[in-house]
């Protein structure tokens, strides 16, 4: 089972390849859509990622309360 930071690694990675986001802007505390400046296609986008490097699907419902990174890190964690 992955930790937390595995996730998080991982999740900062795949949004740097995704979005070219600067790696220093993202951390835990970051905030989607007002730090990162991530739009809806983007996050789409990410869990289309999230689904193919693990192979589950999160569901959109719980997607909807994602704000920050570290909601994403806890959603992907909770798919283990």
């Amino acid at each position: 089972m992955q930790t937390r930071e595995d996730i998080f690694v991982a999740l900062k990675q795949w949004m740097v390849d995704l979005f070219e986001i600067d790696a220093n802007k993202i951390t835990m505390d970051a905030h989607l859509y007002e730090d990162l400046d991530i739009d809806s296609i983007d996050a789409v986008d990410l869990v289309v990622k999230i689904r193919e490097i693990t192979g589950k699907q999160i569901q959109a419902e719980e997607f909807k309360h994602v704000r920050r990174i570290s909601d994403v890190v806890d959603a992907i964690a909770k798919l283990n």
